[in-house]
């Protein structure tokens, strides 16, 4: 794997918390435990595409209200879901 921002090989896994704004603008919610890349050359510290995809598609997919304001990745993901998938997913780029 390679750091998106500096292009070194120098990386390693490690867990991330950040901070979500729940997609109906009503609070932020803390997201500790997510897989994340630190970059030792250049000092990046980020979450991949994907995992935030994840976690995004996840927040519209569940009830929000009953969220805590801090949660572990794991726990959020595992909460289970209103719908089956995003069926909202891609509207906006047409």
């Amino acid at each position: 794997m390679r750091c998106e921002w500096c292009h070194s090989s120098n990386v390693t896994n490690k867990k991330k918390t950040a901070y979500w704004e729940l997609p109906d603008g009503t609070r932020a919610l803390e997201i500790t435990d997510i897989e994340a890349i630190k970059c030792s050359n250049c000092g990046m510290s980020y979450i991949l595409d994907n995992i935030i995809e994840e976690i995004e598609d996840q927040l519209i997919l569940i009830h929000t209200r009953e969220l805590p304001a801090s949660i572990s990745y794991k726990d959020l993901m595992a909460k289970e879901r209103l719908l089956k998938r995003n069926y909202f997913k891609g509207l906006s780029e047409k």
